[in-house]
C-alpha cells in the first residue's frame, strides 16, 4: 500500500491489487467449469463509457429508477444519515448518485469514493472537489473485495456511512455478497449506516432486455472484457469469435452476462493455455434479484437490520437504509 498526492487538495490512497494477485485470479477463474472472470474487468475506461451509455437506454430502467428514487426520497434519508457523517462510497464510479445525497446532507464531513479503476476515480473526485468546495474529498484506489485503509478525515465524523448504490451488490453470489456486508458494517462501525440500492424480481422479459438491448451496446460492453484482458494479460482473445447472451437462472434469482465461444480456440495468459469449444461459455457477470425480503435475510446474515426501505410505484427497484442488528 502507498500513499500519493496528486495536489494539495486531492490526496490519492492507492491500494490497487498487485498484477500477481490479478492474474491468479483470472487464470483460476478462467480454469473453472464454466469459465469464468470477475465483473471488475468490464469497467476499464472504454467499459465505463459503455456502461454509462446502456444507462441511458430505454430497456435499462435501473438508473433511471434509482435516481427518481434517491431524488423523491433524498430528504429522508439525509435525515436518517444525519449531520457531520463520513460518506463512503464502495465502487463510486462517476459519482452521480452521490451528489442526490450531498446536496442533502447537513454539514459531512468527508466524502471517500473507493474506486478499482484509477483514472476514472480521480476524474470523479476532482469533479465532486471542484462543484462542492467545502467538502473534504479522500478518494481510495482499491478492490473493495479486499481489505483496505480507510484515510481519516480532517474533522471527526458524528458517524459513517456506507453508500452502494447500482444493485452492484446483485453481482455477487451469496457468499460474496455476505462477506462485503460484513466488510461494509465493518466500515461504518457501532453507530453507522448503510444506504443501498437493490434490483428487485420482475417479469423476466423486462429483466433480459435490460442486459441485450436491441442497440448492442450491452453487448459490445460485454465483449469489451475481452479487450481489456488482451490489453493487460497478452491474452489473444478474438472478441468477434464470442457472442453475447443473457441468461435468466430462476433457480439463482440472477440474470447472468455469457460470452459463447463460436468456435474452437485458445488463448493463454502467463504460460497457462484456456481452450475454449464451439458453444462453450465464459460468465462476465451474475446480477442477482430480490425481493425486499429476501434482502433483509440476506443483510441479517451480515449483522444488517433494515431500518427502512423505498420502492418506485411499480415496485421495480429498492433503495434501503441499514444499521447495525446490535443497534
Amino acid at each position: 500500500m502507498t500513499d500519493c498526492t496528486q495536489n494539495a487538495a486531492l490526496p490519492l490512497r492507492d491500494q490497487h491489487p498487485a498484477p500477481s494477485a490479478l492474474t491468479e485470479q483470472l487464470i483460476a477463474g478462467l480454469s473453472e467449469d464454466p469459465k469464468r472472470v470477475s465483473s471488475l474487468y468490464l469497467y476499464d475506461e472504454r467499459g465505463s463509457r459503455l456502461f454509462e451509455r446502456i444507462c441511458t437506454l430505454p430497456e435499462y430502467y435501473l438508473t433511471r429508477t434509482e435516481i427518481a428514487i434517491l431524488d423523491a426520497h433524498g430528504d429522508d434519508i439525509a435525515a436518517r444519515i444525519g449531520p457531520d457523517a463520513l460518506l463512503v462510497e464502495f465502487g463510486s464510479g462517476a459519482s452521480l448518485k452521490t451528489r442526490l445525497l450531498l446536496d442533502r446532507l447537513v454539514r459531512p464531513c468527508a466524502y471517500v469514493p473507493v474506486d478499482i479503476a484509477r483514472a476514472a476515480l480521480l476524474e470523479a473526485a476532482r469533479s465532486i472537489t471542484r462543484d462542492y468546495p467545502g467538502l473534504e474529498v479522500l478518494p481510495v484506489c482499491a478492490d473493495f473485495m479486499r481489505p483496505f485503509d480507510l484515510p481519516e478525515p480532517r474533522r471527526p465524523a458524528q458517524r459513517s456511512v456506507v453508500f452502494f448504490p447500482g444493485s452492484t451488490i446483485g453481482n455477487f453470489d451469496e457468499p460474496d455478497a455476505i462477506a462485503l456486508l460484513e466488510r461494509m458494517r465493518q466500515v461504518a462501525g457501532t453507530g453507522g449506516g448503510l444506504v443501498i440500492g437493490t434490483d428487485l424480481v420482475k417479469d423476466v422479459s423486462l429483466l433480459k432486455q435490460a442486459y441485450d438491448d436491441a442497440a448492442g451496446v450491452t453487448a459490445e460492453f460485454n465483449r469489451n472484457v475481452l479487450l481489456r484482458l488482451n490489453r493487460e494479460f497478452g491474452a489473444g482473445f478474438v472478441p468477434e469469435a464470442f457472442r453475447h447472451e443473457a441468461v435468466w437462472s430462476d433457480a439463482h434469482s440472477r440474470i447472468e452476462m455469457h460470452l459463447v465461444s463460436l468456435r474452437k480456440q485458445s488463448v493463454e495468459i502467463d504460460g497457462t493455455r484456456i481452450a475454449f469449444l464451439p458453444g462453450e461459455r465464459l460468465v462476465t457477470e451474475h446480477c442477482h434479484k430480490y425481493t425486499l425480503a429476501g434482502f433483509a435475510a440476506l443483510a441479517a446474515v451480515a449483522g444488517w437490520r433494515v431500518d427502512r426501505a423505498w420502492t418506485d410505484p411499480r415496485g421495480w427497484f429498492g433503495v434501503q437504509y441499514l444499521e447495525p442488528a446490535s443497534v
